[in-house]
């Protein structure tokens, strides 16, 4: 509670007079396209979901997104969400789940953080944690894994990724990000179906790290 205090107070005390100072043309950094982010991520195979509604995209404020279904092994599913901004200087910021989950109608059960063991070519120091939720919306279940990821950097807290906004505003003119979040849904009427949908998860997000720096520069 206290290094959130901390964060929040540098965070609104610089914030005002960082971005003001940062005001030099922020250069978009080189990317690729998630059009062409790849359909095949080891065992699990990507279909394309209906594309968001302008009218969301607009409250949303993204310069790129991805949303995609992904099915693997074992009959397991994932949905993936990545909004990309490539400036967040202009009042596009990007929205926590955890607002827009519970505005959608989905209630928070459980809220940890989960820690992955991801491999060496993600250019991340072997592990990441990210924010680990389970909601329930009438008899459905869902796992969800998300974080925030910017110029090779991995975070679950939104305090800290509000610091490092401020900080690389100023010391790289740069304010891009992007949220990454993954869904996996539970089997009704199962003891192990928490168990399982964080094994399918974890196992989903060893095959998607490795790829994103193509689509995130670091």
């Amino acid at each position: 509670m206290l290094n959130r205090a901390i964060v929040l107070f540098v965070t609104l005390l610089c914030g005002s007079v960082a971005l003001v100072r940062a005001n030099r043309p922020e250069a978009a950094p080189p990317r690729v396209s998630f059009t062409e982010f790849p359909s095949q991520l080891g065992d699990w195979s990507g279909q394309p979901l209906p594309p968001i509604e302008d009218k969301v995209l607009a409250v949303l404020g993204v310069d790129d997104y991805l949303n995609r279904a992904y099915y693997g092994p074992e009959r397991s599913a994932a949905g993936l969400y990545i909004g990309y901004y490539k400036s967040q200087r202009q009042g596009d910021s990007i929205h926590s789940p955890q607002n827009c989950l519970p505005g959608a109608g989905w209630e928070p059960l459980a809220q940890s953080l989960l820690t992955i063991a991801v491999p060496a070519a993600a250019g991340i120091a072997g592990t990441m944690s990210v924010n680990r939720y389970v909601i329930q919306k009438g008899v459905d279940r869902q796992l969800v894994l998300y974080w925030y990821q910017s110029h090779g950097r991995v975070v679950a807290s939104e305090y800290w990724s509000k610091f490092y906004l401020v900080r690389d505003a100023v010391r790289m003119n740069r304010t891009d990000a992007a949220l990454v979040r993954v869904i996996v849904p539970m089997a009704p009427n199962d003891d192990n179906a928490e168990t399982q949908a964080e094994q399918h998860a974890v196992d989903f997000v060893k095959r998607l790290v490795p790829v994103l720096p193509t689509y995130l520069p670091s």
